[in-house]
């Protein structure tokens, strides 16, 4: 079977229609579409008849579809394919036989060599024809049925494809090419397929697992016998750089590769490819990058030792601008580290490879991108928990984490909590990690360990030398010895020492010389020792031969004891024993002090692991509160982590997470209540009562640390407790701000301290509700929180009222946990022994608070609120109890008397009469102390305003109790009016209203009929507006009552007010602390009562807020005119600038009570928020954190509020900017940052770059222009904005002269060319500069030739306003935001300012105990009545209506 021509596989199909020569094969015609199913036909038969050789005569047919392949249909292409398949099939079968025909003709295998080239030409050429069309069809998915339908044949039929191919290129094609290397073209032809499928992006899907392996294995083939090596490296590093997408595949074939067929050279040949790329030219080709490195990473998870043995060419990209190729080199490592380089019995050479890798990946944790910093925690993160980290390495990169904690990505800090907690997690020290339970045992272990050294270097003699050691050493004597016995006896040498009579003496004599270091005696006595005890041990030896020998060997063996003598075996083996013990026991002494020494380490390492891991602490508190959900859920669980381990220092993050039940976010709320079940709702025990026991223990726990750790004024947690807690809810409507006081009475003495109710308390309580409510407390926990309170289970007096605490709260979801046992609570709670435990009492009635409903129903709940009658026996108790200790100096008898009084009014029919008849008892108790006092008889028909005369005779703790009582009272009785009253009376007018209208619809329904639809309306209308006139009329009946009722002389109230305004206007006489901030909170709550009184000591309370030295007194009034501000607006708005003043007060906690009050009013829109607003700006840098946190809180809600604080920011950079404010520049800068990070919005942006750049021109001193080119490096600059800049570079130019303020500008626009534009857009950013740069030296020269100042001099500071002397002073309202837009002219300003004065200075009135024998004139504390403010802005009040 003769050929005449030789198929030479193209270059590309075009290369088949030209003549390339003589013997080449050339398609001599290209058919159309149409003749093709013929063709087809003719080549199915021709096969029959010839076989696979039958495409020698048909192969122009098959080249013609392939040339139409997008015009032929789809039948058509799967012919052809099904058709080929068989014909390479068919080919494939018959070649084995072929190939080992010896006697094979060189036509003939020339025919079947061009044959298979055609046919696997052909095929291969379908191949990448239904590829392509695939990933066309995959673009535009379901918009073809007959694309569809040929993609899902084609799927079926890849892989077995694939398989045909395989197979063929696993038999010996070689012969074929006459025993000679196969042609490259056609090695290149058969994967190139395999190239082309995995193009597909698609090929990565699970459901083409078959199909990739199929593609491993034919690549496999052809590397292993046809040299495909170097293609095969160049062409996956092509694929690497240009397709995503293989790089998973390729890792999964070249770890198949190197394991299953030896291809271990391949792994080194694309690493080192890869290593070798240009680092530049990876910085431009992103693709690349991401390609190369998922590669990287894929092969080291999956062949970590031989990616290990080609480590070193990758090294160079750590040093490499990719990120992507850093992190993948790192990962690399790390997963070298954990399965290789990982385990105790690494050789030294292993250890150096590890210790570098940890300092590689230790070194990248301070990386300067922050996706490197963060991929490392994660590596590190993993290395730990697969326990691959070595103890020595513990240290350190714990060290690293803690400080990544303050990174400025979120990421970063993210992962940092997350290996802080696998250290946790996997830590090899203890299950407890309390410094101070591990202090002690390290400091015990130390001592111990110095004292085993101590003793060792006492016992220690010189070293241990062997008596052979010790021979060898005297040898040379002994010898020198020895041989003068040889020599001519001197005169006068006499022979001294004769023989023993036994061996065993004589052996010893002749020891005892040794060691005395008389050797020549002892050599002496030796040689007649031989002659005498010739052939006896040990002194047989061969004499007649050396003798100076055998001398020197008896001696050895003497003086060694290593030849005992024939009769005396026991002492040398004795003293051989001796010495054996002797070596033993000093081994055992070194091992026990190695022992040791690891032992310290040991305890040392867990220390200071305990200690790293409390450092954290802290600032992982801090980060709950950051914006990244993802943050705030790694805290929490870190902290529940800690909490599990013991650390006393985690009870601070636990509380500190509290309020954050409250968050928006689902999965924030989600998370703190999954960790307090884990902490405090599942408690471990075999039974049932087990289980309870430490569920209560936990919820006591928690609830007592978390409601006392946040009150500052506390000096002990758990020896004090609960101190006597003083707190006033004022909810006079429903949008009166909750307001609480507390007074805490510590051992040094009574302080009246202000601070704000303990949020996380307040969490706590509604978590306790939600647990209860969804039945996580099972009735095992309730029922022993019973048998506590009521001491059937010892418990401490603590445990009891945590007990009692913890009922009230459970009793939030469910009310008849209280309702149920109210008859207990009052028996044992309120009984006789209350005297004794003002606190549990206090507790007993906060807990029997919750039977109230709400005092304000909802729309459409008419039941009759739950009430007890006024004989109930629980009144009766408080009645008596609050009497009884009315006169007893009882530093818990407040608090109590408060719940008390509240509880009266929440649950009691009539609870007027039973306060008035307290107030009663307890003034005549008043009076009888003060008849006791005068040494006069009680006259029970005496008012009680007879107390105010002798007010100054009476005890301390008697006046505070009193004014105290009047004040809770007063305060409960507007409270019971404006709520509880009002909504009664609406609940019976309604219920009046629904028994008219019912009684009327019998009788009215046939005229209702008729009316039209009109009338209808009408008559709602009208229902309606009667509606609201009636709401309207309650309400004014109810402040009729409060301004000319209670405060008339009628009134019991009436009695008490001389006493209290007494006490208030002569600080001087009544100078005890507790007392005057009892008052001063009484004389706020009774302004509650009448706007008139309110109005006439308006100027009383706010002098006392201003002048008080007390710190209790000032921040109970700043409570006071906070709720006097929600119910009197109209009559506290001029004294806003005295509220705003108490910012500044150098009392961190009435700055902090100041910032809360301030908060509530202005996020209520209850204050009018102006440039005074600056001063909550200032208390971002104040020194105490709590402060701070209030003023961070408070813009952050702010911010939520519209453009709030955009609208404020001109104004607050107005104020601050001024030097005179008190505000240093590093501190502006701070505050300026956290205002900063609100502004989101990009034409919010733009305006501020405009207003920035314009207020330049009105700048007075250097220092607000730097001010305020620091404000525009701030702000995030866009495209307009730098338009901005440049618009408005004529208000800023003459300034650049200043270094601070052209540096500002310079950050500015390298900000902006980092953020990357459009091409003109740097261009603009360019020309900017110049204009910069030009201004700036221009203004140097300037500055350098004309010494009398720049071409626009500032003005001097003394033609500034005239300000007060203070280093921070109240701010005036002369500048509005209509000062940072482009100015008026100057006279015009002038005129403004001018108008815009604030009134003289005030005179200053000081307190002074001088006081005492002045008259109450001259003692009067109140501003004069030209210092009242007299402007007044009104402020309008909801009325009922809208509240309705």
């Amino acid at each position: 079977m003769a050929a005449a021509w030789e198929f030479h596989l193209p270059l590309s199909p075009a290369d088949l229609l030209r003549n390339g020569g003589p013997g080449r094969y050339v398609v001599q015609e290209v058919l159309p579409a149409r003749e093709l199913p013929p063709a087809l036909t003719a080549f199915r038969t021709a096969f029959r008849a010839r076989g696979a050789l039958a495409v020698l005569q048909h192969f122009d047919p098959l080249y013609s579809l392939l040339h139409h392949f997008q015009a032929v249909g789809t039948d058509v292409k799967e012919d052809a394919l099904e058709l080929m398949m068989r014909v390479v099939s068919h080919h494939s079968n018959e070649l084995p036989a072929i190939l080992g025909d010896s006697g094979l003709s060189h036509a003939d295998r020339t025919a079947h060599l061009n044959a298979l080239k055609m046919n696997c030409y052909l095929l291969t050429g379908l191949v990448d024809a239904f590829e392509m069309e695939t990933c066309k069809s995959g673009l535009l998915e379901n918009k073809k049925n007959r694309t569809k339908t040929s993609g899902s044949l084609w799927e079926e039929e890849r892989e077995p494809l694939l398989r045909l191919l395989t197979q063929l290129l696993q038999l010996d094609l070689h012969k074929l090419w006459g025993g000679s290397m196969v042609e490259e073209e056609f090695v290149s032809l058969m994967t190139g397929s395999c190239y082309r499928i995995l193009e597909n992006s698609s090929i990565g899907l699970q459901k083409y697992r078959a199909t990739r392996e199929a593609v491993t294995h034919l690549l496999a083939a052809a590397l292993v016998h046809y040299d495909h090596m170097f293609s095969a490296t160049l062409k996956i590093t092509q694929m690497l750089q240009h397709f995503e997408h293989v790089a998973p595949v390729f890792a999964q074939a070249v770890s198949l590769w190197a394991t299953e067929y030896g291809l271990k050279s391949l792994v080194g040949e694309l690493l080192r490819e890869i290593g070798q790329k240009c680092l530049q030219d990876l910085t431009r080709d992103a693709s690349g990058i991401k390609g190369y490195a998922t590669f990287i990473t894929e092969l080291a998870e999956q062949i970590p030792a031989l990616v290990l043995s080609n480590m070193s060419v990758l090294l160079r990209h750590l040093d490499g601008e990719s990120y992507m190729m850093r992190n993948a080199v790192l990962v690399a490592m790390a997963e070298v580290l954990v399965q290789v380089l990982n385990g105790d019995q690494l050789e030294e050479a292993a250890r150096g490879t590890r210790d570098q890798f940890l300092n590689m990946l230790q070194a990248h944790v301070c990386d300067i991108n922050g996706f490197v910093r963060s991929r490392v925690l994660q590596l590190f993160t993993r290395i730990v928990q697969c326990k691959a980290l070595p103890l020595t390495q513990f240290q350190s990169v714990v060290s690293l984490a803690v400080g990544r904690l303050r990174d400025k990505s979120v990421v970063v800090a993210k992962n940092a909590i997350q290996l802080l907690a696998a250290f946790l997690s996997n830590n090899p020290f203890s299950s407890k990690l309390s410094c101070t339970d591990l202090a002690e045992p390290l400091k015990k272990e130390v001592q111990k360990l110095q004292e085993m050294r101590d003793r060792d270097r006492s016992t220690a003699v010189a070293p241990v030398i062997t008596p052979e050691e010790e021979w060898e050493a005297m040898l040379p004597e002994v010898r020198a010895a020895t041989q003068q016995l040889f020599q001519p006896q001197q005169e006068g040498e006499e022979e001294v020492l004769e023989v023993e009579e036994t061996v065993e003496s004589t052996s010893e004599q002749i020891t005892r010389l040794l060691r005395k270091l008389n050797y020549k005696s002892a050599a002496r006595l030796t040689q007649k020792a031989l002659c005498r005890f010739q052939g006896k041990e040990p002194f047989s030896g061969p004499m007649e031969e050396n003798e100076e020998a055998a001398i020197l060997g008896v001696l050895k063996r003497l003086y060694t004891g290593s030849c005992p003598g024939e009769n005396s075996e026991d002492a040398p083996h004795g003293n051989s024993s001796l010495k054996t013990k002797e070596v033993v026991l000093e081994e055992q002494s070194q091992t026990e002090l190695v022992k040791q020494e690891m032992l310290v380490q040991y305890l040392q390492d867990a220390y200071n692991f305990s200690v790293k891991i409390t450092e954290a602490l802290s600032l992982i508190s801090k980060m709950m509160y950051e914006n990244c959900v993802s943050v705030v859920q790694e805290a929490i669980e870190f902290f529940v982590t800690v909490s599990q381990f013991g650390v006393p220092q985690a009870l601070v993050g636990v509380r500190r997470m509290l309020p954050l039940i409250w968050s928006r976010e689902p999965g924030i709320k989600e998370a703190v209540l999954n960790a307090y079940r884990r902490l405090y709702l599942s408690p471990s025990g075999d039974s049932e009562r087990a289980r309870a026991q430490g569920l209560v223990r936990s919820l006591s726990l928690i609830m007592v640390d978390a409601s006392l750790g946040t009150i500052q004024c506390l000096e002990e947690i758990v020896s004090t407790c609960l101190a006597w807690v003083w707190i006033v809810f004022v909810i006079l409507d429903v949008c009166y701000i909750k307001m609480v006081v507390i007074a805490v009475n510590v051992s040094a003495g009574l302080k009246s301290i202000l601070v704000p109710l303990p949020t996380c308390f307040i969490a706590f309580l509604f978590q306790i509700s939600e647990f209860v409510q969804k039945d996580e407390i099972k009735p095992a926990v309730i029922q022993l929180l019973w048998e506590r309170f009521t001491e059937k289970s010892q418990c401490s007096s603590l445990e009891r009222r945590a007990a009692v605490m913890l009922l009230g709260m459970m009793a939030r979801g469910k009310p008849e946990i209280i309702g149920s046992n109210l008859d207990v609570l009052v028996t044992v709670g309120l009984s006789e022994k209350v005297c004794e435990d003002y606190r549990l009492a206090q507790e007993v009635c906060n807990a029997i608070s919750k039977l109230a409903g709400n005092p304000k129903p909802a729309l459409g709940n008419n039941n009759t609120p739950f009430r007890l009658p006024q004989n109930h026996m629980l009144f009766g108790c408080l009645s008596k109890t609050v009497s009884k200790g009315f006169d007893q100096p009882s530093g818990h008898w407040i608090p109590f008397m408060e719940a008390a009084v509240m509880l009266i009014y929440q649950l009691a029919e009539g609870a007027e009469e039973i306060c008035a008849h307290i107030l009663q008892v307890c003034s005549q108790q008043a009076l009888e102390k003060l008849r006791e006092a005068d040494g006069q008889k009680a006259d029970p028909g005496v008012s009680p305003s007879r107390v105010s005369g002798g007010a100054s005779s009476l005890p301390t703790f008697l006046l505070t109790h009193l004014v105290s009582l009047v004040g809770q009272v007063a305060l409960q009785q507007v409270a019971h009016l404006e709520v509880s009253v009002s909504a009664e009376l609406r609940r019976r007018r309604i219920l009046r209203e629904e028994e008219k209208t019912k009684k009327r619809s019998d009788s009215s329904m046939r005229q209702k009929r008729l009316q039209s639809t009109g009338n209808e309306t009408t008559m709602e209308e009208e229902l309606g507006l009667v509606g609201a006139t009636a709401d309207d009329t309650e309400a004014e009946l109810i402040r009729n009552i409060c301004e000319k009722e209670l405060l008339d002389g009628k009134h019991l109230f009436s009695a008490f007010v001389p006493l209290v305004l007494k006490i208030c206007n002569n600080p001087g006489l009544y100078s005890d602390s507790v007392l005057s901030a009892a008052a001063a909170l009484s004389l706020g709550k009774l302004c509650m009562i009448s706007s008139d009184f309110c109005d006439s000591h308006l100027r009383l309370l706010f002098t006392m807020m201003e002048k008080s030295t007390l710190p209790g007194v000032r921040s109970n009034l700043i409570i006071a005119a906070g709720d006097l501000a929600i119910r009197f607006p109209n009559l506290v708005e001029p004294w806003t600038s005295h509220l705003y003043a108490r910012l500044r007060d150098p009392c961190p906690s009435v700055r902090q009570t100041a910032g809360l009050v301030m908060t509530h009013l202005i996020l209520k829109d209850m204050v009018k928020v102006k440039g005074q607003v600056s001063e909550m700006a200032a208390l971002l840098i104040d020194p105490e954190e709590a402060i701070m946190g209030v003023a961070q809180n408070f813009f952050s809600e702010l911010s939520n509020k519209g453009n709030a604080i955009y609208n404020l920011l001109p104004d607050i950079i107005s104020r601050l900017s001024d030097p005179n404010c008190g505000i240093e520049e590093e501190s502006f800068h701070i505050i300026m940052r956290h205002l900063f990070s609100y502004i989101t919005k990009d034409k919010q942006t733009e305006s501020l770059v405009e207003k920035l750049c314009q207020r330049f021109r009105t700048a007075r001193t250097e220092r607000q222009c730097r001010d305020l080119s620091h404000c525009l490096t701030l702000l995030p600059l866009s495209e307009r904005g730098l338009h901005k800049l440049q618009d408005n570079f004529d208000c800023f130019a003459d300034k650049l002269q200043d270094p601070a303020v052209y540096s500002c500008f310079q950050t500015v626009l390298v900000r902006f060319r980092r953020a990357g534009g459009k091409p003109e857009n740097k261009t603009l950013a360019e020309e900017l500069e110049q204009k910069l740069s030009a201004s700036h030296n221009r203004g140097l020269d300037s500055a350098e030739t004309c010494q009398e100042g720049s071409r626009t001099p500032m003005p001097e500071p003394a033609k500034q306003k005239p300000t007060g002397g203070s280093h921070r002073q109240p701010l005036s309202t002369a500048n509005r935001d209509d000062d940072f837009v482009t100015p008026q002219p100057r006279t015009f300003r002038n005129q403004k300012r001018a108008q815009k004065r604030p009134p003289p200075k005030k005179a200053v009135i000081t307190f002074s105990s001088d006081e005492e024998n002045s008259s109450e004139d001259e003692l009067s504390a109140e501003l004069r009545e030209e210092e009242t403010p007299t402007k007044t802005t009104p402020i309008t009040r909801s009325s009922a209506r809208r509240l309705r």
